[in-house]
């Protein structure tokens, strides 16, 4: 694994770069952790790909989430800095010899910002692989205005305060609206018993999408288990290697 920090509009973005042996330039699957999350919860994933001959990063979104190695708190972050976070990645790597392609996979808000991102530059991303993506966010921010229109200062929201600039930036637009720009291959992935986005989320992302797939797990949750994972991974892996 190799450390790589990206200067982004909000400070260092700390990542691990991972290439496959014996294939050089090799495409690129950039990984997006959920809230509250960081880089190490996905790294399972990314070695699954990395067996199949991707190289992976896995970046720790600046005031992304608990023991994040990039700069800033959670009090700092909003959709649209993390967007302007991948953003920078993604300018990164697409200047590195190393690189080919570049892939984007996103769990929770992680597929919100990938599917976002993915939109307003989809020349650059040849598919996208988004888990439970947190859509439910904008309408989650919208519960929180106050009756003058405004947000509070601070929320509390799954254990981490956040403060009004995530909701103002939650807000500001409808992703829906954004989605059919990206015209390239989506695969979405999402349990039927998602206690956090509800399924209908995704349903409706995949019939705005121009190209999109959706698998249910039966059972699941916010997250995958047991054999539903392995599948997921597989099914993600197939994904990348057909497109």
């Amino acid at each position: 694994m190799e450390e790589i920090i990206i200067q982004s509009p909000n400070g260092d973005v700390f990542g691990v770069l991972q290439l496959p042996e014996g294939k050089t330039p090799a495409p690129l699957i950039i990984l997006s952790h959920g809230f509250g999350g960081n880089h190490t919860l996905d790294l399972d994933s990314a070695a699954h790909f990395v067996s199949a001959g991707f190289a992976t990063y896995n970046l720790d979104f600046c005031g992304g989430g608990f023991n994040s190695k990039s700069s800033g708190t959670m009090l700092d972050m909003s959709v649209l800095t993390e967007a302007a976070d991948l953003n920078a990645v993604i300018d990164h790597f697409r200047n590195d010899g190393r690189i080919s392609d570049i892939y984007l996979w996103g769990a929770s808000q992680g597929g919100f910002v990938s599917a976002y991102v993915s939109s307003q530059r989809p020349q650059d991303i040849r598919a996208v692989v988004l888990e439970f993506p947190a859509i439910v966010l904008q309408d989650d921010s919208e519960k929180r205005r106050l009756p003058d229109g405004t947000f509070p200062e601070v929320s509390s929201i799954m254990g981490a305060k956040i403060s009004r600039k995530y909701d103002e930036d939650a807000t500001s637009f409808d992703l829906y609206d954004l989605l059919p720009a990206y015209t390239g291959p989506v695969l979405i992935l999402h349990g039927d018993k998602d206690p956090i986005v509800p399924l209908r989320y995704s349903e409706k992302a995949k019939e705005t999408y121009a190209d999109a797939r959706l698998i249910v797990y039966p059972g699941q949750g916010h997250g995958f288990t047991g054999a539903s994972k392995q599948d997921a991974l597989a099914q993600e892996t197939v994904f990348f290697l057909e497109h």
